[in-house]
């Protein structure tokens, strides 16, 4: 929606967007039409998962009627999806947009969240399988491996803090961006220090620079997200001027791609697929697919002629909250929402697409809420003794 050729397509829709048209009396239609594309794609996608969340609050079991809906009846969900969605380019501009930006900037922090998160959960996961790993038999070789990995995870953080320093700050202004800078490289290596504490090493033996160098990394990827927001252009160099040695293109209208949109479009994927992956032993997909082996005695149930024989296994209780299932992809459609259109204020006099300054404090506040999670996860042992968080 997004890339000229469509945008073009769309300028010929009459009924959705023409030059003559405003946007809150201070944007063209035409300048944006591929923004308000997007958001019209994604509130369609963010209705439908809402619909299903609402639907599937309290389904217990597969006894539920309302499980077969979750699990079946695809073509007809189908169809709802490309009906809301065409039903979507009819609503009229108005202050649908604004508001619909500010629903994705709260469902963008959350879903940012909910992406933290499961970095914690693969930087703790990558540690501890590699110490197992360490424990059971050639010591030398997975313990130079982890070293090797911190080493070059924190060498990325590092260079990536001087590169925003060089390009992102200057001598004469920018104190926003070197305070933000600054202030992540300080809670970093206050984690890192905390993350081998004797007293925290007692509790989580498996603890260890590595996952500090996960988090500080992302933290530092997240401080560039929220700086290619800054709305001031002399303290956000494009990186096309980046690279044309700080000479921005002469056009007043920003490119359709962004570099800093990308990286994260990537991120959210490798994201979406751990948790794919990290939930993908046999006996979880045995489950999650209702599968024989899931039976519980170990055995592989087949008929006569081969075939395995597969039945349902959530008579008794799902083996996921479906509600919280479509939650999430509410959250994931709002937040590639607001990454396609680089947060960027539909209705605001800014015809160069720029972000406005609540989309840069979303970001860092949300690099600041992923440091505190690590960090509780690091010492809630300590705190909570009584509790198990294994």
């Amino acid at each position: 929606m997004i890339i000229p050729g469509v945008e073009d397509g769309l300028k010929k829709l009459p009924w959705f967007c023409s030059s003559s048209n405003t946007i809150s009396g201070s944007v063209n239609c035409d300048i944006i039409v591929g923004h308000l594309a997007v958001y019209r794609m994604c509130f369609a996608m963010a209705a439908f998962f809402f619909l299903f969340v609402i639907i599937m609050i309290c389904v217990r079991s597969s006894r539920d009627p309302r499980a077969y809906i979750q699990n079946g009846f695809w073509f007809f969900k189908f169809l709802i999806l490309v009906g809301i969605t065409v039903g979507a380019f009819f609503i009229p501009h108005g202050v649908f947009t604004t508001v619909w930006y500010y629903f994705g900037m709260v469902g963008g922090f959350l879903f940012f969240l909910v992406q933290l998160i499961l970095i914690i959960d693969l930087a703790h996961s990558w540690s501890q399988s590699w110490l197992l790993r360490a424990e059971d038999g050639n010591t030398k070789c997975w313990y130079a491996a982890l070293l090797i990995c911190t080493v070059l995870l924190y060498a990325a953080a590092i260079a990536a803090i001087v590169v925003l320093y060089v390009y992102y700050t200057k001598p004469d202004g920018c104190a926003l961006n070197k305070l933000f800078i600054s202030l992540n490289l300080i809670f970093c290596v206050i984690v890192s220090i905390v993350s081998i504490l004797p007293k925290v090493q007692e509790v989580q033996p498996h603890s260890g620079l590595l996952q500090a160098s996960v988090i500080t990394l992302y933290t530092i990827f997240v401080t560039w997200l929220a700086m290619a927001n800054v709305p001031d252009k002399y303290c956000n160099p494009t990186l096309l001027a980046i690279v044309n040695n700080g000479t921005a293109p002469s056009s007043t209208v920003a490119q359709w791609w962004d570099a800093p949109s990308i990286v994260a479009l990537v991120v959210f994927i490798l994201c979406t697929l751990f948790i794919s992956i990290r939930n993908s032993n046999n006996q979880q997909v045995n489950m999650l697919m209702q599968t024989e082996e899931s039976s519980g005695d170990g055995a592989v149930h087949s008929t006569e002629d081969g075939v395995h024989k597969a039945y349902d296994n959530e008579e008794d209780t799902v083996c996921y909250s479906y509600s919280f299932f479509h939650f999430c992809l509410l959250l994931a459609s709002l937040y590639i929402m607001m990454t396609l259109t680089n947060w960027y204020l539909p209705g605001s006099s800014d015809q160069s697409l720029t972000s406005p300054w609540s989309a840069v404090w979303v970001k860092i506040s949300s690099s600041w809420v992923g440091l505190l999670l690590y960090l509780w996860t690091l010492i809630a042992p300590l705190i909570l003794p009584d509790r198990d968080f294994h």
